[in-house]
């Protein structure tokens, strides 16, 4: 089998697999009306009353894309790494042409398909909920491959976290820790004045937080958005290095 035919072998396998699980599925899709509904429509924003969604609607976007760019991967991957190992499927795996490179890849394909869907049914909701004008230009299309690396990024580090976690149980554990800061830490939903002086030159160590500049430039505030994708893309790289060196090797 040649390279393409082995990712698209285990590509259509862990699609199918995703689709068995109705409440993957469910939640999946159901999250991001979620994040719509309570932060967009119940919440909602406040441009002049200061603090926390001070800014306008169209601010925010970009931060309802990183939930689910930035959870999903963590823990579908993480899990998916540490229920392989439990079930001794990388011994298995092992005995087949198929490389370790080639396993995250066919995996990662899979969620960018999956979180892109839910990321264009997300875009939806805000326009719709919230009345949110997101601008319809030939540049706006630049979002695909922002979403696209970033979950390729995400898949990479959970799959470090589910190679070195004890049990699926300690997946979820490890990628909320991780998750949780990473996401009001980014310049997502707290801005950069809110927080302290000294703290702001530590956003740049984010990885989320290039993707959610770039995202807000195309969707928001215009400017430099090719910067932000080059610096997003890079990482991706080196992240999906690193987990392509820590799944388990068999062989």
């Amino acid at each position: 089998m040649s390279l393409a035919a082995r990712v698209r072998s285990e590509f259509v396998a862990s699609w199918h697999s995703f689709l068995r699980r109705r409440t993957a599925v469910f939640f999946t899709f159901f999250f991001p009306a979620i994040i719509v509904v309570i932060f967009g429509a119940l919440v909602q924003t406040q441009p002049t009353g200061g603090g926390l969604f001070a800014e306008p609607k169209e601010y925010y976007i970009a931060g309802y894309l990183a939930v689910v760019v930035l959870f999903t991967p963590l823990s579908r991957v993480g899990s998916t790494i540490a229920r392989h190992r439990e079930g001794s499927r990388f011994e298995k795996l092992a005995t087949t042409p198929l490389s370790r490179a080639e396993w995250l890849l066919a995996h990662s394909l899979v969620n960018v398909v999956v979180i892109g869907l839910a990321a264009l049914l997300l875009l939806a909701l805000s326009a719709l909920v919230t009345g949110a004008s997101i601008p319809l230009t030939p540049a706006t299309l630049a979002i695909v491959p922002f979403v696209a690396l970033g979950v390729t990024l995400f898949c990479g580090l959970g799959a470090v976290i589910g190679s070195v976690a004890d049990s699926q149980d300690g997946v979820i554990a490890a990628s909320n820790a991780i998750a949780l800061p990473l996401l009001f830490l980014s310049e997502t939903f707290v801005t950069p004045d809110l927080l302290p002086a000294w703290f702001v030159p530590a956003l740049n160590l984010s990885p989320l937080t290039y993707f959610a500049r770039g995202v807000r430039a195309l969707t928001y505030s215009g400017g430099d958005w090719v910067t932000n994708l080059a610096v997003l893309a890079a990482l991706a790289v080196a992240f999906f290095a690193a987990g392509t060196v820590a799944i388990p090797r068999t062989d």
